[in-house]
């Protein structure tokens, strides 16, 4: 905060004074701004009454007589102020006005920063700045400053009118130091003391604070300044409450009486309307009976009107009776259908007379006489298109209530003509697909023809022309279900259904055509008639639609039969399983396309049933083929042969197999997933949203709510499944509702066909794994038969104690170590080949001699090491058969055996595999002293070591 002269101070009083003044002050016609520029004393206050008068530039003492003086006062004050000019007394104003003087020692002398705002509103409202120095003409005396009209002149003690408070204008007062006339104008905004946040400090500093800044010595005369135009507003806004007081107390006995006078006013109106409403009461009472006796001479009246036009209409109908022979004698159509109507009209009002049957037959008789005599004309009309001529017939058969009759001949005249076309096509050599394409290009001609001439005869043209269309799909002869059954038995089973879909596809093709017609105008159609035609066109695939899924899978099996699987060369029989795998998917693909033109999705059902069937039929095949292959390869038959060679081909092929299973099982996949989308985006649009499997009526009830809530287009709509086959109707809901919760990944459609594929890879692995096993296998079964285990040899006569290491194992062992030493040369495919199918039926697929429990498992992470310990782990376990197989075992053969088995054991420990516990407890029987024997075969499996001491002759 600044700090101030202490003649500042006085200030913050002030401040108080006046915010507290401010609102106390109620009335609305207070600015929120004030200006006050040299004597502005605030805002004029507006009254009712008239404010007290102004007098800018005089001195308080002169206007408290002006004031108190009367009209006689102000006048002379008047003439003053116009005579006043350069009488040297002291002036106010603008430039070139003179303003009355106050007086000797009157003269104001204000100079610096004289404006703390704006002036009020209404008062000419804009910033006041201080006014320069006093500029003196030549030959005149200064002008004193001068103050704006409307505004209140300075107060003596301020200005320097010698007429102080309690003093009189003779006297001079000290003035205060004059500012400098180049001072700032400040400011000041008088709404800030409404402000409930008003804080003195502040509004003191920003007073200040741009007076300091520009003229930092001129702080005081400032101060004194913002105190002597502070205490002016103080006193304004005194005098107006004063005012507003005032005048508030002279108008209240007025408003007091007003209201006294309107209480008086309503007292008044509620009795007058007490009396009227007493007045109306007692009318009503009065005149109740006779407001009733007008009611009854009003239906008596009304009552004699309809007897004499009961009765006039009964003398018409007598008139016309005998007129209209004459009239039908004329052969003039108009006006024999007026009399008609006139007749007709007559015999509604002799509903109740004794004749009245004989009159409506006789006045039927007539009709039927106007109908007969009026038919050339009017098959001749329909058949030049005559529009004068059928508005006529239109205009009289509406007038006698026979517009039926009317459109039958309409009918009749254009169904003969498309009748006779159809009869035409059917004489021709065309085949049916064109007789049909020819007669629905016709029909959908003759709808745009008709429909363009209807409009202008009839009321309802759609409904019209629809329901000339239903009448001549049925009026065909011969009808299209009867071509259609000739068609089907003409037809070979293996093109059956391909000539079906294509004569459905010209009826889809008319169908499209009409309901592109329709659809702009659909809200004017009636939808029943609409429905019939949808019906009607097509009703006679509906037979063939219902026994979809018999035609598709008699379809399917003949066309997978005609793949050819076997051949006589194992390559052959390869490459044709390779391409059979694309054949089998395009069947399938093609199985859907034909379920959607056929069906539009309903045949769902029937589709499944005939893919699991095409399904089942290609593995029995691929089973079968595997067969072959193995017997091809001699897999089956172990030759008792000595002769160990190895060949690799069978194994070669059977790893293609597996790939082919691979690739089955992938495209299978692909396809299930392409099934369920295809399902769920043709035939969802018939499942409901509230459908609910456990309500078999969910989807019927939402399905008539939708049609009350909006328009359905039949041609969308057809469904011949719902009233033909309920139960397959709701086993296809079923499924739908399934594949929209589920998702269409998550499905079991073609769960039983992937099983079989799975089976397939299984006999692919067990093909492939017994071409590989089938050499050792071989070698291993001549261990049994072998001479040298029980005949005494050259070894036999050499010492026992030499060393084992002089032992060299045998040939056989030899040929196994070598063979399995081989293998992951040709397993190296299982790993180095980028091959997807491959890695997907080697994953899926099982081999047998799986891991013992317990043991590690470091194989099972690549695809080569589990088929090479599987190979391993079989060879052992077969060797540990055979050997207990050998009947005797001399000490010498003993320890030759002793020594294959050590070798194997070396020979899978280089391949990183470990020996199967059987084989290590049998080597350990075998090295085993005779006198230690029992000692090591506590710990063994009993029936192994019986066996193995009776081969090595040793007692139990």
């Amino acid at each position: 905060m600044h700090t101030f002269p202490a003649a500042f101070w006085a200030i913050s009083p002030l401040l108080f004074e006046l915010k507290k003044k401010k609102k106390s002050e109620s009335t609305p016609a207070f600015s929120a701004r004030a200006s006050l520029s040299g004597a502005t004393a605030g805002p004029v206050p507006a009254t009712q009454g008239h404010p007290q008068p102004r007098f800018p530039g005089v001195c308080a003492e002169v206007q408290r007589e002006l004031r108190g003086g009367g009209d006689g006062h102000r006048q002379r004050w008047r003439q003053q102020c116009r005579a006043g000019a350069g009488r040297g007394g002291h002036t106010a104003g603008g430039r070139g006005s003179a303003r009355p003087r106050c007086g000797p020692g009157h003269r104001q002398e204000l100079r610096g920063p004289t404006s703390l705002g704006t002036e009020p509103v209404g008062h000419g409202s804009r910033p006041v700045t201080a006014p320069g120095p006093p500029r003196d003409r030549p030959g005149t005396a200064p002008a004193p400053p001068r103050h704006r009209p409307g505004t209140a002149p300075a107060p003596p003690s301020v200005s320097g009118c010698a007429a102080g408070p309690g003093r009189s204008c003779s006297g001079r007062a000290p003035a205060v130091p004059p500012l400098s006339p180049r001072g700032p104008a400040v400011a000041m905004d008088f709404s800030r003391f409404l402000s409930d946040e008003f804080e003195v400090k502040g509004w003191v500093n920003a007073a200040f604070r741009a007076v300091q800044q520009e003229a930092p010595g001129k702080v005081d005369a400032h101060a004194a300044t913002l105190v002597m135009k502070l205490q002016l507003f103080i006193q304004e806004v005194n005098n107006a409450v004063e005012e507003t007081s005032h005048q508030a107390l002279q108008n209240m006995p007025r408003v007091l009486r007003e209201v006294e006078v309107l209480k008086q006013e309503a007292t008044f109106l509620k009795e007058q309307m007490i009396l009227v409403k007493e007045d109306i009461k007692k009318f009503e009472e009065d005149t109740a009976q006779s407001m009733q006796v007008l009611v009854e001479i009003d239906r008596v009246k009304s009552r004699m009107q309809l007897a004499a036009e009961s009765l006039q209409e009964a003398d018409k109908w007598s008139t016309l009776s005998a007129d209209i022979e004459e009239t039908l004698k004329t052969q003039d159509v108009s006006l024999i259908s007026a009399k008609l109507t006139s007749m007709q009209s007559s015999l509604a009002m002799l509903v109740d007379t004794p004749d009245y049957s004989e009159k409506c037959v006789h006045l039927e008789a007539l009709k039927n006489r106007l109908e007969a005599m009026a038919s050339p004309q009017i098959v001749a009309a329909f058949n030049s298109q005559s529009v004068d001529q059928a508005k006529m017939f239109v205009k009289v058969f509406t007038e006698i209530d026979r517009m039926p009759q009317l459109l039958a001949y309409y009918y009749k005249c254009h169904k003969v003509q498309l009748v006779a076309v159809w009869q035409e096509l059917c004489q021709s050599d065309l085949s049916l697909d064109r007789q049909l394409t020819e007669l629905y290009d016709t029909l959908l001609g003759t709808w745009h023809a008709q429909l363009q001439w209807a409009a202008q005869v009839f009321k309802n043209p759609h409904e019209i022309v629809t329901v000339l269309l239903i009448q001549t799909l049925g009026a065909l002869v011969p009808s299209i279900p009867v071509c259609l059954s000739t068609a089907m038995e003409r037809t070979g089973q293996d093109t059956k259904l391909n000539q079906l879909l294509e004569l459905h596809d010209a009826t889809v093709h008319f169908a499209k055509g009409l309901e592109v017609a329709m659809l702009p105008n659909l809200k004017e159609q009636n939808l029943v008639k609409v429905m019939e035609l949808v019906e009607a066109v097509y009703g006679p695939y509906k037979p063939y639609q219902l026994e979809y899924g018999d035609l598709e899978e008699e379809n399917l099996l003949i066309q997978i039969s005609a793949v050819p699987l076997e051949h006589w060369e194992v390559i052959d029989c390869v490459q044709e399983l390779n391409h059979s795998v694309n054949k089998l998917f395009i069947l399938a693909a093609g199985a859907i396309d034909n379920c959607v033109k056929l069906t539009d999705g309903l045949g769902v059902c029937g589709l499944l049933k005939a893919l699991k069937a095409l399904f089942s039929k290609y593995t029995s095949d691929f089973t079968n083929t595997l067969q072959s292959i193995r017997k091809k390869c001699k897999l089956d038959d172990v030759l008792a042969d000595s002769l160990f060679q190895e060949d690799w081909t069978a194994f070669q092929n059977s790893v293609r197999i597996i790939s082919i299973c691979g690739e089955l099982l992938h495209q299978c996949g692909d396809f299930e997933q392409q099934l369920a989308n295809r399902i769920l985006s043709t035939a969802g649009k018939y499942l409901s949203d509230s459908y609910s499997p456990c309500s078999f009526s969910g989807f019927q009830d939402t399905s008539s709510a939708e049609k009350k809530s909006s328009i359905k287009n039949p041609w969308q709509e057809y469904n011949y499944l719902l009233r033909e086959n309920p139960s397959e109707y709701a086993s296809l809901m079923e499924t739908l509702y399934t594949l929209k919760e589920k998702g269409t990944s998550n499905h079991n459609l073609l769960s039983s066909s992937r099983a079989a594929l799975s089976r397939l890879n299984q006999l692919s692995h067990h093909l492939a794994f017994d071409s590989v096993f089938l050499r050792i296998k071989q070698q291993l079964l001549l261990v049994p038969r072998m001479e040298g285990w029980s005949s005494g040899g050259i070894g036999e006569t050499l010492t026992d104690d030499l060393p084992n290491f002089s032992l060299t194992p045998l040939e056989y062992i030899s040929n196994i170590g070598q063979y399995i030493m081989s293998l992951p040369l040709h397993l190296e495919p299982f790993v180095t080949q980028e091959d997807s199918a491959l890695e997907l039926a080697l994953h899926a697929g099982k081999l047998p001699y799986p891991p013992e429990q317990g043991d590690e498992l470091p194989e099972l992470d690549n695809v080569a090491d589990y088929w090479l310990g599987s190979i391993a782990r079989a060879t052992m376990q077969t060797y540990c058969e055979v050997i207990l197989q050998i009947p005797q075992l001399t000490p010498h053969s003993t320890k030759q055996l002793a020594t294959d088995i050590d070798y194997l054991i070396n020979v899978m420990d280089a391949l990183g595999l470990q020996p199967s516990r059987m084989l290590q407890n049998i080597v350990t029987l075998l090295k085993a002293k005779p006198e230690e024997f029992r000692q090591a075969a506590k710990s063994l499996p009993r029936r192994m070591a019986a066996g193995i001491a009776a081969m090595r002759g040793l007692e139990g």
